[in-house]
């Protein structure tokens, strides 16, 4: 089974981005990843874009989980990119997002994988687990939050 600590790394870690757009944060989430796992930036950018035309991926609350199918990947990927000052997402709720979280996986995607993407929409539905999040200040203590999610809510 997938967990948070074997899809994110702390250098798929971004805190603080300023973004003017959803695109810019998109194609910021796509280098990121791609550079951590030998990925192609236009390619994950442009995959992330089409999810993105289909629905918003914002969930409300401030959180946004863009994801997208990508082909030749064998394993799930993620990024965090927390922004400042949060952007508009056309989110259900109208609030701004500052809390982004970007998951690839592999393009026949199985229920593994969806049951990944569920988990982490659960994880950010949690107000304690968001204001956890937020009182980090390194990469470090935010992917150390993602991997005690299950502490943070017992």
């Amino acid at each position: 089974m997938d967990t948070l600590a074997t899809v994110l790394t702390p250098a798929c870690i971004r805190l603080d981005l300023r973004a003017a757009s959803m695109r810019q944060v998109l194609d910021e989430a796509a280098r990121l990843l791609a550079a951590q796992h030998g990925l192609r930036a236009d390619e994950v950018a442009a995959a992330l874009w089409e999810r993105e035309q289909l629905a918003s991926t914002a969930l409300g609350q401030g959180v946004a989980l863009p994801h997208a199918r990508i082909k030749g990947l064998r394993e799930p990927h993620a990024a965090y990119l927390r922004l400042a000052p949060p952007l508009a997402f056309d989110a259900p709720d109208d609030r701004p997002v500052s809390d982004v979280f970007v998951l690839l996986v592999p393009e026949r995607a199985n229920e593994r994988h969806l049951q990944l993407l569920a988990a982490i929409a659960e994880m950010f539905a949690e107000p304690a687990f968001r204001d956890g999040l937020h009182r980090q200040g390194s990469a470090a203590g935010v992917y150390q939050s993602f991997v005690d999610w299950p502490a943070i809510v017992a």
